[in-house]
């Protein structure tokens, strides 16, 4: 059966645009428009859909009011359209952490003539949205780490995380639940198209988080306690600091330093596989890698390298709102720990306080996986 799918948008141009690209692929079917808020409100509760495409900037009752009140009424996966501008950016960021799954830049503006660009992305998105677990859209609850069992003190240890669609409420769900005085770094790989959309998520997850998010940049030194997230467009790697290849002149032999490379036109990023091997190949077995939500495998080959490093591996379960990239490490066996999202920033203190290598993948509460 097709994936059914409401279009909503203001423009009766885009309503026609993005039907015919969803309608032409096979497992998809626009079972029908609106041009406004109100009108989406009404169908959603009466078609039903699958999934809703739904256009951020609309006259009267906007895309985010719209979007709360599908999210309260008759919660539904949703995917944005959004300007590729700052404002558009910080109106997805918004979206997202109200419950949109996914999101979708126009290449040009509100009016895209040329949607055709990113016509893969669009259908993506709708797939995985409509696959997705509405409960994690709806209730994404993280336990906070309890008194007496999170680490103190600098660590040795390194935190990196991937994720990709839905990243954002289960990111901010995990760092809202860590402590001020976490002693570990932690590097973000969220899959986001530019830096710009990078930007918005930091703030984002910034307001949530005790730890200091801020966006990593080149040259710039790691520390404990700090939460980096990688920018949209690159490919973030870790190096030793040199005096020849580090514009930053505060740090010291030993010293750890980003290093950032621009993507490749059309080239996934930024990667989680790449920053993974990088991290895994520097702190080895003081490596812990994450993995959440997100469609496709970005994320096996960096596990890999952490398990072969002796680091430790935590994977989300199908608690995920995209269970596409933990399936697929859980799948390769390079996962420690298979958890519920409510048990992951526990599970991040403890792999950060413990001086164990990695050992046999295990679900949690199961035998072995």
């Amino acid at each position: 059966m097709p994936i059914r799918v409401l279009v909503v948008d203001d423009s009766m141009f885009m309503r026609r645009l993005a039907s015919d690209i969803l309608n032409a692929d096979p497992d998809i079917e626009v079972v029908d428009t609106a041009r406004d808020g109100a009108e989406a409100i009404r169908k959603v509760c009466r078609l039903r859909p699958d999934c809703v495409t739904l256009d951020l900037v609309m006259p009267g009752q906007d895309g985010l009011t719209t979007l709360r009140r599908i999210m309260a009424e008759c919660p539904t996966p949703v995917v944005v359209l959004s300007a590729h501008t700052r404002r558009g950016a910080d109106l997805t960021v918004e979206c997202l952490a109200a419950g949109a799954v996914g999101f979708v830049p126009k290449p040009s503006g509100e009016l895209s003539l040329d949607l055709e660009k990113v016509r893969t992305w669009l259908t993506d998105e709708v797939k995985a949205a409509a696959r997705s677990n509405i409960a994690g859209i709806t209730s994404p609850i993280v336990s906070r780490i309890r008194k007496g069992r999170h680490p103190k003190g600098a660590s040795d240890k390194i935190v990196v995380i991937g994720a990709s669609t839905g990243g954002l409420q289960t990111l901010r769900a995990i760092l809202a639940a860590l402590p001020a005085d976490f002693p570990a770094p932690m590097i973000v790989v969220q899959h986001v198209p530019t830096a710009l959309f990078s930007q918005s998520l930091t703030e984002s997850l910034n307001a949530v988080s005790e730890p200091p998010v801020t966006l990593a940049a080149n040259g710039q030194v790691i520390c404990p306690g700090t939460v980096y997230l990688a920018p949209g467009g690159y490919h973030l790697t870790v190096e030793p600091w040199s005096n020849q290849r580090s514009p930053c002149g505060t740090a010291k032999a030993g010293t750890t330093v980003f290093h950032l490379e621009g993507a490749a036109p059309g080239a996934l990023s930024p990667s989680v596989d790449i920053t993974m091997q990088s991290v895994s190949g520097l702190y080895a077995e003081n490596t812990v890698g994450v993995i959440l939500t997100g469609m496709g495998h970005d994320g096996v080959a960096g596990m890999r390298s952490i398990k072969q490093a002796g680091g430790k591996t935590l994977v989300q379960d199908e608690s995920s709102l995209v269970f596409g990239m933990p399936k697929a490490v859980i799948d390769a066996g390079y996962a420690d720990r298979v958890l519920p999202l409510c048990e992951m920033a526990q599970a991040i203190a403890d792999a950060v306080a413990s001086d164990e290598a990695g050992g046999a993948p295990r679900q949690e509460g199961a035998a072995l996986v």
